[in-house]
């Protein structure tokens, strides 16, 4: 019944995804990084496979990847991901799917509505998009994400773990470190690659 809801609920985003063609964005600089995700993520992705029993370290990349790429790509992007690691892990199907949904799928998905939110309701700013958005965003999506994750298992029946929360609150941080570093350096240096920055909007603004 949890592997139904995880993997209907994947396919519904992949679907809207290629609804929206975003293939489209591969014309220009956006190639690059799409394909530099499609090398690093599944890395980062089949790090919990490596480390021992009980010592579970997971980093995600969707928030970064939907600032770079936007959503429809990002989703893309991750199925791709998740390919990779069903094809180069040991993990089955379900556990395939469940990281599908719960490391990418979903922080993805909460981190364009916290950016659409900040665009709306917050002004044009360097630091609304760095600090805010790929930092603080990023944070709330991954905790957000991992204790929807905890909650569904639960009621699914799966056995409690303990400090599992306070786990998850840590290594949202760690994402959000990473993303907010890797944004604030796309930003100094290659802006092209983030398909959510505009130097018109977030530098020219008055």
């Amino acid at each position: 019944m949890l592997f139904a809801i995880e993997l209907v609920l994947s396919l519904i985003a992949l679907v809207v995804a290629l609804w929206l063609r975003p293939w489209r964005m591969l014309r220009g600089a956006l190639l690059t990084p799409t394909l530099a995700a499609l090398v690093v993520l599944p890395g980062l992705w089949l790090l919990p496979q490596t480390l021992p029993q009980g010592l579970q370290i997971q980093l995600s990349g969707a928030c970064l990847l939907v600032l770079m790429l936007g959503w429809p790509l990002a989703v893309l992007v991750l199925a791709g991901v998740a390919l990779s690691v069903g094809l180069l892990g040991q993990a089955d199907l379900a556990a395939v799917v469940s990281q599908w949904l719960w490391v990418g799928l979903m922080p993805a998905t909460v981190a364009m509505v916290i950016g659409a939110v900040l665009r709306r309701w917050l002004p044009a700013n360097l630091f609304i998009y760095t600090l805010g958005r790929a930092f603080m965003g990023t944070a709330v999506a991954v905790f957000f994400s991992g204790f929807m994750m905890e909650l569904l298992h639960r009621l699914a029946g799966a056995p409690a773990m303990e400090q599992a929360l306070v786990g998850r609150w840590l290594m949202a941080w760690g994402d959000a470190f990473l993303t907010g570093m890797f944004a604030t350096i796309f930003v100094a240096f290659v802006p092209q690659w983030l398909a959510t920055w505009s130097d018109a909007r977030y530098l020219d603004s008055r």
